[in-house]
């Protein structure tokens, strides 16, 4: 039997994003061991995407905020399909986990007074998103990672895991490999927390780097762990398309938070042709009107542009469609034309927007000062996920517990900007502290080498075969597949004819070929990575074919209204008995009366 290099620690943290970092931070300092595993290195995560901002109701800008509206508005965005206690449990805490960022070093913008300042985002009321220029992601990845490298954390860079180890129903370990040499690497656990973030690999057009293939989702899912509302896929509206070599990467929202309009060939500003009935009130009547709310008016109501990243997509892929798009397929966003507003607009945009000044500069040479940009939807987040308890993050296996993009439940059928950031503070914290309290009161399971030995020659398998597929083109067809059939726009006869794809591309995975050896070698990488795109791939699409129905970010081409009837639950998804996937409804609970209220009196 081989042997591995073998770590045992109270909590292992797998994915290093900014809700590995938060959940490890919490652990280590409830007193147990923890290991941390990156994918790739560390600091190197899909928070810094996040450009635009930190969610949270710290009313430096607007006193009217508060926790209760920010609990409305989460609510109304996720189309009442959010986990309630999560979203009241976000509400009320990001605020003080914002702070918390504050007293470890992250350098906010600030008020006039001193305080951090808050800008507008798609979605909210308010003023809420705590903010570094359009830089927050990497500023909080930035003071995550040093403060965590001063509590005992042992980090595991460039590993990948390949599957979780249990004893009976209980979580036992993982099981990877380090990418730079290739050897095994076993992990001894007495709790695992999944922070793997997102799926956006299994697209074609996408803002997400390679890292983000569906591994915790899938490695959940394999050890027994409910997935849910996996259909629910957020394609932000606003990616660069031109030149290829840059289409899908991120446009933060935070350029309409300034005043950006969205106009198509026509020049028409189009976002105020259609007005959902559950934004109609808080919508401007005009565009005088939407651009004094972005310069603070109290009393004007948010542009069209601001509203929910579902909406706003869809309206972007009905003027392409309609032949009202850009000449690259998509339409233009412009805060060039602000300086018929404001003298020194130029100075302006650099100055609050300056990650989007330098990256359509040196990706486009466009300067967004002058002229508009080119943009178009490109998948971007997952709001389905694991399924966890709202208090502990705990998933439905014992020990087992998931935080950040992973986890679902907060933001319902659509997430609202500014959420994920808040998201993985406040709940990385409290899978951190509850995983740190189960492995207090639970013995290390033991690990069935023999299972291990199992995995570790089914993952060597790919150098044995002498024919096969090239696994790089396998995950080419897929992306394909998605992008086509279970994108934005989705129909049953295109659902199920992935489906039946899909299953092709699983028996061509089992017969993928790698050339070479077990170091650095990324083929060998992407043939373990298609066991994880093709699960949630498969479920993503299951569950699409189970919601006939439109509502937040799935929309059926023939189901194009919601159903009240059939559409109030959420989608379970499980590995059967017989290994094959199923689909199942859980009922919503029943919403706490005092909660009720507080979303009537929001309306």
């Amino acid at each position: 039997m081989a042997t591995f290099d073998q770590y045992d620690y109270d909590v292992l943290v797998i994915g290093a994003g900014g809700a590995g970092l938060r959940v490890a931070i919490e652990a280590a300092a409830h007193g147990v061991s923890v290991g941390l595993i990156c994918k790739s290195l560390l600091g190197k995560a899909h928070t810094v995407m996040a450009e635009g901002g930190i969610a949270a109701a710290l009313s430096n800008v607007d006193e009217r905020d508060n926790w209760k509206v920010h609990f409305a508005d989460t609510m109304r965005g996720g189309q009442y399909l959010n986990d309630w206690h999560m979203a009241e449990l976000h509400a009320k805490e990001a605020p003080d986990r914002v702070r918390e960022l504050e007293a470890w070093g992250a350098l906010f913008d600030r008020t006039k007074d001193g305080r951090i300042l808050q800008r507008n985002f798609g979605g909210h009321k308010y003023p809420r998103l705590a903010h570094v220029g359009d830089r927050t992601g990497l500023e909080m990845i930035r003071t995550l990672q040093d403060y965590s490298i001063h509590q005992g954390i042992e980090v595991h860079m460039e590993c990948t895991i390949i599957s979780l180890l249990k004893n009976g129903e209980q979580v036992a370990g993982a099981f990877g490999y380090e990418r730079e040499k290739g050897r095994f690497k076993l992990f001894g656990a007495k709790a695992i927390v999944i922070a793997t973030g997102g799926i956006g690999r299994a697209y074609k057009i996408t803002s997400n780097s390679w890292e983000y293939t569906g591994d915790g989702h899938s490695l959940a899912y394999h050890a027994g762990a409910e997935l849910m509302d996996m259909e629910f896929v957020q394609f932000h509206p606003t990616g660069m398309v031109w030149p290829p070599s840059v289409r899908g990467i991120l446009v933060t929202e935070g350029v309409r938070g300034e005043g950006g309009i969205l106009l198509n060939r026509e020049h028409k500003r189009f976002m105020f042709d259609e007005i959902p009935e559950l934004y109609r009130h808080q919508t401007a009547d005009n565009e005088e009107e939407g651009w004094k709310y972005t310069q603070g008016d109290r009393s004007a109501k948010r542009p069209p542009e601001l509203l929910t990243r579902d909406h706003v997509a869809r309206c972007i892929v009905r003027e392409i469609k309609e032949g009202r798009g850009s000449p690259h397929n998509g339409v233009f966003l412009d805060i060039s034309w602000i300086k018929t507003k404001i003298p020194n607009a130029a100075e302006y945009i650099r100055k609050k927007l300056p990650s989007m000044y330098h990256q359509f500069k040196k990706l486009a040479d466009i300067d967004i000062t002058k002229e508009a940009m080119e943009v178009g939807p490109t998948t971007h987040y997952m709001m389905g996920g694991i399924r966890v308890n709202a208090e502990t993050q705990m998933s439905t296996v014992p020990g087992l517990f998931a935080a950040g993009e992973a986890a679902a439940g907060l933001h319902g059928a659509n997430r609202l900007g500014g959420n994920s950031l808040s998201d993985l503070l406040v709940f990385g914290k409290r899978a951190g502290e509850f995983a740190a309290k189960f492995a207090r009161e639970n013995k290390q399971a033991g690990i069935d080498h023999q299972a291990v030995e199992v995995i570790a020659n089914k993952a060597v398998e790919p150098f044995e075969r002498t024919d096969g597929d090239n696994p790089f083109q396998v995950q080419y067809d897929l992306q394909e597949i998605m992008q086509d059939l279970v994108g934005i726009v989705r129909k049953e006869e295109e659902l199920l004819k992935a489906i039946s794809a899909l299953e092709k591309l699983q028996e061509r995975s089992r017969k993928v070929r790698v050339i070479g050896n077990r170091e650095y070698n990324n083929g060998w990488h992407t043939a373990l990575d298609l066991q994880h795109l093709l699960t949630v791939s498969e479920a993503i699409t299951r569950a699409a074919i189970a919601r006939k129905e439109s509502r937040g970010a799935h929309f059926r081409e023939d189901y194009p209204e919601k159903d009240e009837q059939t559409g109030n639950c959420n989608l379970l998804l499980v590995k059967g008995p017989d290994g094959q996937m199923q689909v199942k409804r859980a009922s919503l609970r029943e919403m706490r009366a005092d909660l009720k209220q507080i979303i009537d009196e929001m309306k």
